[in-house]
């Protein structure tokens, strides 16, 4: 899961950024509702953490500049005001959800996968490749009745190669799929991940495209 976290707070949002990069997503963070409308527009997110309370642009005019501009990426608002009004206002601007701080991060969690699950581009709860068998909510994957022991980042990356198996990814889609922004992208680490999935899946599973980047075979 690939998340973009708007939060003016340093603070809290280098620790909801750390909390997600520790349970395996991707995290980007905006300080400005301004900047999330440009990268919510300049990356494909699976869901963005929106705070109210913003410098500049608000929220609530993020939501709505997001819609306006076609990009409807699922958006659970958080703010500190619980008020009946506020949490319609957020609704009404075309928010998802609708989070009061303070907060638990397993709720927030618990929330960001309820979302993305029902998403409008909704996929199945459990994905299947062959012998593979990857259950994205319960973060568990079999390979015939085995089940793997994946590390976070490994687990995300045959998400990725799961979702979209039988087509070619290149090293910067699966650098956008399973790592955030800030990663140096000269760094050979999908490489490196590929080869550690390759261990634990089957060698021949992920097929190198010479020139153009990496496959996960079909099986069909």
């Amino acid at each position: 899961m690939r998340v973009l976290v708007v939060e003016d707070e340093a603070k809290l949002a280098a620790l909801l950024a750390r909390g997600l990069r520790e349970e395996g997503h991707a995290a980007d963070v905006a300080g400005r509702g301004e900047d999330a409308v440009w990268m919510a527009e300049a990356a494909q997110f699976d869901v963005i953490v929106l705070d109210v309370m913003l410098p500049g642009m608000d929220g609530f005019a993020v939501c709505r500049r997001l819609r306006e501009r076609g990009v409807w990426t699922p958006v659970l608002m958080l703010t500190a005001r619980d008020a009946v009004e506020d949490r319609v206002q957020g609704l009404d601007a075309g928010a998802d959800d609708y989070l009061a701080k303070p907060f638990a991060f397993d709720e927030l969690l618990a929330r960001l996968r309820a979302l993305t699950r029902r998403a409008p581009n909704e996929r199945p709860t459990l994905l299947a490749v062959g012998e593979l068998r990857l259950d994205p909510a319960a973060r568990r994957v079999w390979r015939g009745e085995d089940e793997l022991v994946l590390s976070a980042k490994e687990f995300a990356l045959l998400e990725l190669f799961m979702r979209n198996a039988g087509s070619v990814l290149s090293r910067d889609q699966l650098l956008d799929g399973a790592w955030d922004m800030s990663f140096e992208r000269r760094s050979n680490v999908i490489d490196v991940y590929v080869g550690y999935l390759r261990g634990k899946i089957g060698r021949g599973a992920i097929e190198t495209v010479r020139g153009m980047g990496y496959r996960l075979r079909d099986f069909e």
